[in-house]
This record gives structure tokens, C-alpha cells and sequence, in this order.
């Protein structure tokens, strides 16, 4: 099993701890390692070197059957160096790929890259009764969810697999083939909701999988269901006992919707919480209609440091469009009550929908600028693979070629004017506006001391809201000269930008450097593509 490089960022070609932990890949290998089989684990982010020397060097070591990978339609070009690589070497190992990049266009994969099978959905099941098949020679026609080329070059797509029912019977993912103990290691302080510890040991875990809601950017696969809290809560306790964490993100985007579940996790995670010195500090993410105060103390009583909200627009007319279930005065109730609770929020307005006009823009503008005090992001949409606006952009033209735009304009610099009724002026004068606000009150504050201490540094930082001084240990800047952490006061819990004195005069003259700041991104990810 291959770990995909996920960032871009790795000049030096050193390892690179700061990505997000692929629990996808975790999980099948341990479904695998349950029937049986042996499988190694390559995380290519903890090696230095490029992914031609890793790679090549790991397959020189034995003689593999399989080699599999896979990830989201981002990382392309990555996964099809691995596939390449593994292809050409003597061994001739076969490969399987899966995840969201297959799942959302599995003929247009299957066609313009060289593995052997893909993996469409859920890979638990899929991989065990694959690799059966192949030990018995069998016709891979009788194993659901999967896509390949015949013997004549056509691509199969076999039926679709049903979606695990039972998350309880999934065995917990396998972090430690992963190496999950080094990025545990490595982690700094900003690596774990936004500084609130110094030495986070952050464990990242599934409480449910899918959706109910077809929100038009999103990309969608399965039906919503749930763990149960008891499995979820002994998942904790394992990774307490074998990790050493400290902090947990849950993943489960519906966890307010069930409100005896959350109160049942709430007080079960609370007792786990005081047996740990310290205790635990964890994030999640609510549906913002099934928010209430109540839920919101009993969140924040129980360790909950930071919660995720899917805010998107203040548009009522931008949120129908979205297919988005919630109104601007649920959205608005919300961030009231955890400015009130000094409850961390994570969330974004997204500005670009199909019904976007120059009225509902301002309209989230507006609203954000009066009454969010910087505390949520503004960003544009992006039509990634499998979404409702992917397919709309291919039909109405405005993505004329899907692998062109998949390999090379996939990226979030490239910011596409997908709306109706919004002409490219008025589009340009939406993105000039979303930067000039967001210059204006989000917060950028220069360090009033930086002391090194082996590889990493102190900050002593002023809170621009409280003027409350935080000291933020264990911090790893990249560049001394040139840095920004998002971060959280530790009195007041605002969030705002630690940055250094050349960073804060470019945000000071943005748009005078807009233009080479965008075709410098443009650049380097065209550079670093290459690279690796």
C-alpha cells in the first residue's frame, strides 16, 4: 500500500508530517490484514527523496504481488507517477487503485491511467474479495465495484457495491503500518485546532460515513450511517492507550442531528477525559439546523474545543440553489451563540454558486463584514469531481476537457466563474472584493518576541481582540522571514493570523501584489508537479 505525497510544498524533498491522515487507506489495510494477508506500507511523505527514488528502492526490497494507492482527484498527478513507476519496474506487481478519484469518473480513470483495477466506493469488502479472485485466477466480472480494461481494451465497470451497513463490524484502521506514530511525533503546535495545546497528539476518527443532504458541490457516494457511540468511544481508548493522544478530531457531519447520541458521546467522552492528565480537547462538525445553545454547553462541557459549521452563503436565494437545508437566520444564530460561548468556529461563506449575483454576494458580505470579526473564511467554489457542479460545468462547456481540468486546472487557485447571471467584470470585481475585505478584518499580528529553540520556535503573540498575551511553544516555521499560522487566542478563544513582518506587508498591499502572488502559485504548482 502506497501513501500519496499530499502537499506540494516539499522543496527540499525532506519528509513532510503536515497532511491529513488517510483513515481510507487505513481501513483497507487493515480489512486486508484481518483476512490474513500480508501488506506492507509505504507512506512516501516520511521519506526523503522523490517519489521515483522511494518508491523504486521499496520495490527493489521484495518481490510484491500488489501494489495499491489511491486518493481524491487532486492528487492525479501523484498517483499516476506511482502507478507509472510500479508499472515499469521488473517485478511487474499488478496495481489497484481506489478512492474518490475513481469513484467520481472510473471510465474517464480507467482510460487515462495505467493501473490494472480500480476500486470504485467503499473499499473494505472490495479489496478481500479482489484479492480472492485473483488467487484463483477468477473473472473479475463477479466482484462488485470495480473498473478495468478487458482483453481488447474496453473498460468494465461491474455492478456497484452495496455500502458497508454495519461501521461496527469494520476492524479500527490500520494507523501504525501508516507510521502514525511519527506524524504524532512531528506534530506542532499549530497542527491541532489552532494552537489551543503546544504538543498535540491529535487522532483523526470516522463517527459515520455519507449523507442525506445532495448539496450541489459536493461530491456525494453513500447513504448517512452511524457508529455507535460505544464503538467510537472504544476507538478513543485504543488510540489513548497505544498513542498517547491527546486530541481528537471527529469526523461526522450530522453528529448534532441525533441529539440523545451526542449527549450519550458527550458524557462517555468526559469520563474517558478525566482519567487523562490534561484531559482531551477535540473538534467536531454540526448541521447548523440542529443547533442549540444547550448542545453548544454540553459540547464545550465536555472537551469540545472547536466546531465545524457548512455556513456557504447569507443568500436565502444562494442557498436554495445550493440545495443547501438551512437559512441565513439559522446560520446567523449560530455564530451568535458561540461568540457568546467564546466557542471556536470553523467555517466558510463560498461565493460562486450558479444563482451567485453581484445582490447575493454583497448580501454575504455584507453580513459577514458587520458580524463575523474575521472568525469565518470567505473562499469561491470549485466544481471537483462527482458533484452536481462538476457535471453542470462539463455540459454548459465552461470545463471543455475533464482530464485536462482533473490533471492541471483541478487546483484552488483557479477560480471559475460557473454563475448565470454574473458577467467576467462582475465576477473579477466579486474576487478583488472577497481579498480587499478579507485584507481589512482578519486579523494579521507580527510576533512581539520569536525565541528558537531546536527546530522550532516560541512565539509570544498579543491578542488583537483581547489583548491577551498567548505563548504559542513548539511552533515549526518554514521560513523565518515569510510565515503565517492561523491561530487562537488562548484567553478569549478569537481567532486571527501569526505572521512575520514581510508577510504582513504583502496581506497590507494585496492588491498591488495580487497579480504576482496568483501567477506565482500558478508557477510553482506547475514546478513542484514536475518535480515530484
Amino acid at each position: 500500500m502506497v501513501v500519496p505525497k499530499y502537499t506540494y510544498n516539499n522543496l527540499s524533498k525532506k519528509p513532510n508530517y503536515n497532511y491529513a491522515i488517510p483513515i481510507g487507506i487505513g481501513y483497507v489495510l487493515a480489512s486486508m490484514k484481518k483476512e490474513g494477508y500480508n501488506a506492507d506500507c509505504l507512506n512516501l511523505n516520511h521519506f526523503e527523496g522523490t517519489i521515483d527514488e522511494i518508491l523504486t528502492k521499496k520495490l527493489d526490497s521484495k518481490k510484491y504481488d500488489l501494489v495499491c494507492t489511491g486518493g481524491m482527484a487532486l492528487c492525479y498527478s501523484i498517483i499516476e507517477k506511482i502507478i507509472d513507476i510500479s508499472k515499469a519496474h521488473i517485478t511487474k506487481p499488478k496495481v489497484i487503485v481506489g478512492g474518490q478519484m475513481i469513484t467520481s469518473e472510473p471510465e474517464l480513470m480507467t482510460k487515462s491511467l495505467n493501473f490494472d483495477i480500480g476500486v470504485i466506493g467503499e473499499g473494505e469488502e472490495t479489496i478481500v474479495e479482489l484479492i480472492k479472485c485473483l488467487e484463483r485466477n477468477g473473472d473479475l466480472k463477479n466482484v462488485n465495484g470495480l473498473c478495468y480494461k478487458d482483453e481488447t481494451g474496453n473498460v468494465i465497470i461491474t455492478p456497484k457495491r452495496m455500502p458497508v451497513n454495519n461501521l461496527d463490524e469494520l476492524p479500527y484502521p490500520d494507523l501504525e503500518s501508516i507510521e502514525f506514530e511519527k506524524t504524532l511525533d512531528n506534530m506542532s503546535c499549530q497542527d491541532a485546532l489552532y494552537g489551543a495545546m503546544d504538543y498535540p497528539r491529535m487522532y483523526t476518527i470516522f463517527g459515520s460515513r455519507g449523507c442525506p443532504f445532495q448539496c450541489t458541490f459536493c461530491y456525494h457516494n453513500e447513504r448517512y450511517r452511524e457508529r455507535s457511540v460505544d464503538n467510537i468511544i472504544k476507538e478513543i481508548e485504543f488510540a489513548i492507550k497505544k498513542y498517547k493522544i491527546n486530541s481528537f478530531n471527529l469526523l461526522d457531519d450530522l453528529f448534532s442531528v441525533n441529539k440523545e447520541r451526542l449527549k450519550e458521546f458527550c458524557k462517555k467522552i468526559r469520563k474517558v477525559s478525566q482519567k487523562i492528565e490534561g484531559g482531551l480537547k477535540w473538534r467536531c462538525s454540526l448541521w447548523v439546523g440542529a443547533v442549540d445553545k444547550k448542545t453548544l454547553i454540553t459540547l464545550k462541557n465536555s472537551g469540545c474545543y472547536i466546531i465545524g459549521f457548512g455556513f456557504e452563503s447569507y443568500s436565502s436565494e444562494v442557498l436554495r440553489s445550493m440545495k443547501k437545508p438551512i437559512t441565513p437566520q439559522q446560520i446567523d444564530n449560530v455564530i451568535k451563540m458561540c461568540m457568546e460561548l467564546k466557542m471556536p468556529i470553523e467555517g466558510n461563506f463560498i461565493f460562486g454558486d450558479l444563482a451567485e449575483t453581484k445582490e447575493t454576494a454583497k448580501e454575504t458580505l455584507d453580513y459577514w463584514e458587520k458580524n463575523c470579526n474575521g472568525q469565518v473564511k470567505l473562499f469561491f467554489i470549485h466544481p471537483y469531481p462527482g458533484s452536481t457542479l462538476y457535471e453542470i460545468c462539463v455540459k454548459r462547456g465552461i470545463i471543455k476537457d475533464k482530464l485536462d481540468f482533473i490533471k492541471n486546472k483541478i487546483h484552488h487557485t483557479n477560480i471559475i466563474n460557473m454563475t448565470e447571471k454574473m458577467t467576467d467584470e462582475e465576477f473579477e470585481w466579486l474576487k478583488k472584493e472577497v481579498y480587499r475585505l478579507k485584507r481589512k478584518y482578519e486579523k494579521y499580528v507580527i510576533p512581539s518576541k520569536i525565541q528558537k529553540t531546536g527546530n522550532r520556535y516560541e512565539l509570544h503573540v498579543k491578542c488583537p481582540f483581547c489583548n491577551g498575551e498567548s505563548v504559542f511553544k513548539n511552533c515549526l516555521l518554514q521560513s523565518r522571514p515569510f510565515f503565517v499560522l492561523h491561530t487562537a487566542c488562548r484567553k478569549c478563544n478569537m481567532r486571527y493570523f501569526v505572521v512575520s513582518r514581510l508577510y504582513k506587508f504583502t496581506t497590507d498591499h494585496y492588491v498591488e501584489l495580487d497579480f504576482l502572488r496568483k501567477n506565482y502559485l500558478i508557477m510553482r504548482d506547475k514546478f513542484l508537479r514536475k518535480r515530484l
